[in-house]
């Protein structure tokens, strides 16, 4: 049996669904589509998922404060180690 990307992403995808995750397929969440979730593929994060997630994982936090970590995580990190 040879390697290839789809046996690589439905193993992957039957994994994160054995951890309760929630699985969509690519198309129909790719910009443009109605349920898209974000608006080009270079928006790597999805704020809206992060945002609840935040929300339900530190309830007792601030607004300015889980803001302040939303935007920490989905600006790309430009600087590079030395």
């Amino acid at each position: 049996m040879s390697l290839n990307e789809s046996i690589v992403e439905d193993a992957a995808l039957e994994w994160f669904g054995e951890l309760g995750y929630a699985l969509g397929h690519g198309p129909q969440l790719a910009p443009g589509e109605p349920a898209a979730e974000r608006e080009s593929f270079g928006e790597v994060v999805l704020v809206g998922r992060l945002r609840m997630a935040m929300r339900r994982l530190n309830p007792a936090i601030p607004e300015e404060a889980a803001a302040t970590h939303k935007e920490s995580l989905s600006v790309q990190n430009t600087s590079k180690a030395g």
